[in-house]
């Protein structure tokens, strides 16, 4: 788990542990203004300017937790907790690139997609409750370090990413024009990215070093 790593004061662990949270609450905040932007009947250009604002604020924090982590890496010397560094460098990444995903998202409602009205919005305002809903659910997990939550959320996050890759598949091979095949195998894309980078941020959790990032990897290619 990742404050075992630390052996510094409870307040750096916390403080550090609340801006990763706060990282997580702002991704939620920014994925819920653009996908809603595609699939819920928001006008893009009302969001566009929020998302871009609390996106730079993500950026900001990722750089803030970097500098506060070389600190302690250079201080502490030979004491540093290097693992914690690493562990902290890798999840403030992976919670950074969810940010740019949802930028991303956003970009089509301002390529002009709306989906809103079709006739699968429905299932796509499914995934989107879905995805916020487990934003909300890392950040939670990360701050109370939640392992059995974290396994559970883990085990089933593989079937999420196959049911995505089976809708840009079927979108690969459909009759229907680009204009309805393009925009929703994008936003697939984007939506099994945002999972990925979340169950990499759970993995931190319950997972060594040596294993960051391994949702990044298809499943035939991890060992």
């Amino acid at each position: 788990m990742v404050m075992r790593f630390f052996t510094g004061s409870g307040d750096q662990v916390r403080e550090l542990s609340d801006e990763v949270q706060s990282m997580l609450v702002a991704c939620r905040h920014t994925f819920d203004a653009a996908i809603n932007a595609v699939i819920g009947g928001t006008d893009p250009q009302a969001v566009g300017p929020e998302i871009r604002k609390t996106d730079r604020g993500i950026n900001r924090s990722e750089r803030r937790i970097r500098r506060k982590l070389l600190v302690h890496a250079s201080t502490r010397g030979a004491d540093a907790d290097i693992s914690w560094v690493m562990v902290l460098m890798s999840v403030t990444k992976d919670i950074e690139r969810i940010g740019d995903y949802a930028k991303n998202i956003w970009d089509l409602s301002d390529y002009g997609v709306d989906l809103s009205g079709d006739d699968d919005a429905d299932h796509l305002r499914f995934h989107r409750d879905e995805i916020s809903g487990l934003i909300a659910d890392t950040a939670r997990i990360f701050a109370e370090q939640d392992a059995d939550r974290a396994h559970e959320i883990l085990q089933g996050g593989d079937d999420i990413q196959d049911e995505f890759d089976e809708h840009v598949n079927e979108l690969v091979g459909t009759d229907r024009p680009a204009s309805y095949a393009v925009p929703r195998a994008l936003l697939y894309r984007y939506l099994k990215r945002v999972v990925a980078h979340l169950l990499n941020v759970l993995s931190s959790i319950v997972m060594p070093v040596d294993r960051l990032d391994y949702y990044d990897e298809a499943k035939a290619d991890r060992d």
